[in-house]
């Protein structure tokens, strides 16, 4: 498997990273339970058990409760923190009672007091790695190169990256900061492919209907950047989930992966994970799941070695038509 261009930087992360979303309970004020910090305990330990040391946040996780349930875990175990790697994300703000709608922002003080409050929940001095999650329409890129400069100074961020943004945007932000960005996170699954169609449509009419921005994937391997996959493994579709009512492409695939991880002696959840882990990009997949069952059935994607003719086999079905 290719290096990762964190682990290039000397960043100790793991090859897999444990999704924290689903943290905390509802998306909604409701109050974290003792059953919540539980349920916590027992994702971090799945995690640690199969040599996951990263986590991955944002501050609007089920309102700031993932966040702040996290927190209550190092508060119990302190000694964590020197353990593990914990990435937060900022920018995206909900809908408010007075009319105002769901936006993004990219404000200098909203990214400033965004990090502010995730520290707090966490009960953290600093974040090794801070992204902005969604590109804001009015970012000012000189005014987030300051916002930049004042995390990166005080020692409240160690280091910065992007969540769903092109290449363009990386090259805007980058122009006006002297902190490079080290991250791009991006949906990408055996289920999402656009990130390969862009790359093996090129010159082709069946390009018009991708949505995935060309040259993004390059460009992070261009410049060293980390490229993290959300939701890798597909919401479950060919790891168990019910697919008879699905396309023949989803469920011949899911057979596929089902018979792979048979052969391998492996967890369906390994084979699509090791899938996105051969690409030559050093890709590093977020498992975003609370379950430690799950956690730990994803625990030896990094062992298992898929050949060329398998990884085809698996891209082919997912698309379910020949490559031109």
């Amino acid at each position: 498997m290719a290096i990762m261009p964190l682990n290039r930087r000397n960043i100790p992360a793991s090859r897999l990273v444990l999704g924290c979303m689903g943290l905390g309970g509802s998306w909604d004020e409701s109050p974290i339970t003792e059953e919540h910090v539980k349920q916590a305990h027992e994702a971090v330990d799945a995690a640690l058990s199969v040599g996951i040391n990263m986590f991955d946040h944002a501050d609007i996780y089920t309102r700031g409760k993932a966040e702040k349930v996290f927190g209550q875990v190092l508060k119990e175990r302190p000694e964590l923190r020197k353990e593990i790697v914990i990435q937060s994300k900022c920018g995206i703000r909900f809908a408010e009672s007075e009319g105002i709608p769901g936006r993004y922002d990219f404000s200098k003080d909203y990214i400033l007091s965004s990090v502010d409050r995730s520290l707090q929940r966490l009960g953290i001095e600093y974040l090794d790695i801070l992204l902005l999650h969604r590109p804001d329409p009015l970012m000012d890129p000189a005014e987030v190169a300051e916002a930049i400069d004042t995390l990166k100074s005080s020692g409240k961020v160690r280091h910065f990256g992007v969540s769903n943004m092109h290449a363009g945007q990386i090259a805007l932000l980058q122009a006006y900061s002297k902190e490079p960005f080290i991250v791009n996170q991006l949906q990408m699954s055996l289920q999402h492919i656009g990130w390969l169609d862009a790359g093996v449509h090129v010159n082709q009419d069946a390009a018009k209907s991708n949505t995935f921005p060309e040259g993004t994937l390059e460009y992070c391997q261009l410049n060293n950047i980390q490229i993290q996959a959300w939701s890798p493994l597909a919401q479950g579709l060919y790891t168990g989930r019910p697919v008879e009512d699905m396309p023949e492409s989803i469920q011949e695939t899911a057979s596929l992966v089902k018979r792979l991880a048979k052969e391998k002696e492996t967890t369906p959840e390994a084979i699509l994970l090791a899938w996105l882990m051969k690409h030559p990009a050093g890709i590093q997949p977020i498992v975003g799941t609370k379950n430690a069952d799950r956690i730990r059935a994803c625990g030896g994607a990094e062992l298992v070695e898929l050949t060329r003719e398998e990884w085809y086999c698996l891209y082919v079905s997912s698309r379910g038509r020949a490559l031109p």
